[in-house]
C-alpha cells in the first residue's frame, strides 16, 4: 500500500513560518492527518532536525531530514537525507556559505531551533532567507556528496522557483520536481502555457508555515515502509529505495 507523503514543511526555525509550528507540533499535526513520511525542510538550515528525529518515531512516522536550500540565483531547491549526520553536516557546510548578514528578529522574525518538548536551545544569527553561495547547476552534486537526493521546489510557482528566476525547468540530478498542482501551469493562474517539465517524476507538497498548512498537499509514494526504512523504526531511511519510488511518480 502506498505510504502518503510530504516533503516541504518549515518549523519555528524558518524566520517567515509561525512560532507556534515546532516540530512537536509538526509532527503530531502530520500524524494526525495520516501523513507516514515527512520532511522538515526549514530555509537555509536542518538544525531543528534532531528533535524531529526524536518525534518522528513516536507517532509511526519515517523522517526525511533536509531543508530548502535557496541557490545563488535564488532558486529553492529541498534537499533531503535519510541519515540525521549526514543531514547536520550539510547544514554546517550551507551555513558557511550563507550571505553572513545579522537577522533583526524584530523585522525579519524569529530563528529559533528548540528541543522536543518545544523548549528554546537557540537563535540562527544570519538571516536564513539569504541565498547560498553555490548556484543551481552545483547544488544537486554537492548534496550527493552527503547523501542526498535533491528535488526543485515549487517550480511552478511566481516566486523563487525555476520559472520565476529561469523561466523554464532546467536539467539537473534531480529525484523528482515539486509543483503546487498536477499537471503544472507556469505563469499566474494557469495563464501561461503548461511548464515543461522535462518527464521528471512530479511530486506535490505542503510547504508548511503555518500549523493549518501541513497535510494540505500530500503525495502518494509507492513504497511500503519495510522497504523505505530497512533497518525499522529508529533506522536511517533507504535514499536510493526512495529515489526509486518517487522515479514511478507521474510525470
Amino acid at each position: 500500500m502506498p505510504l502518503l507523503a510530504d516533503f516541504h514543511n518549515h518549523s519555528c526555525l524558518s524566520p517567515c513560518g509561525s512560532l507556534d509550528l515546532s516540530p512537536r507540533l509538526l509532527v503530531d499535526t502530520a500524524a494526525a492527518r495520516g501523513i507516514k513520511v515527512l520532511a522538515l525542510t526549514d530555509h537555509n538550515s536542518s538544525l531543528n532536525c534532531p528533535a524531529f528525529a526524536k518525534l518522528c518515531p513516536r507517532r509511526g512516522i519515517i523522517p526525511i531530514y533536509g531543508m530548502e536550500a535557496t541557490t545563488s540565483e535564488e532558486i529553492h531547491v529541498l534537499c533531503l537525507f535519510g541519515s540525521l549526520e549526514a543531514c547536520l553536516a550539510f547544514n554546517e557546510y550551507a551555513y558557511s556559505i550563507l550571505i553572513p548578514f545579522p537577522n533583526d528578529p524584530e523585522k525579519t522574525g524569529d530563528q529559533v531551533y528548540v528541543d522536543e518538548e518545544d523548549n528554546i536551545e537557540g537563535e540562527v544569527e544570519y538571516y536564513l532567507i539569504n541565498p547560498l553561495d553555490l548556484s543551481v547547476d552545483a547544488i544537486g552534486p554537492k548534496a550527493a556528496e552527503y547523501g542526498g537526493i535533491t528535488i526543485p521546489a515549487h517550480v511552478d510557482r511566481s516566486a523563487f522557483s525555476m520559472f520565476s528566476q529561469l523561466g523554464a525547468v532546467i536539467p539537473g540530478p534531480w529525484a523528482a520536481l515539486e509543483c503546487t498542482r498536477i499537471p503544472p501551469a507556469a505563469g499566474a493562474g494557469g495563464q501561461a502555457p503548461p511548464l515543461n517539465t522535462l518527464g521528471y517524476p512530479l511530486i506535490t507538497s505542503s510547504d508548511a508555515h503555518y500549523p493549518e498548512h501541513v497535510g494540505r498537499r500530500p503525495f502518494e509514494l509507492d513504497i511500503s515502509a519495510e522497504e523505505l526504512l530497512p533497518a525499522g523504526p529508529g533506522g536511517e531511511a533507504d535514499m536510493a529505495a526512495l529515489k526509486k519510488a518517487l522515479a514511478r511518480r507521474p510525470v
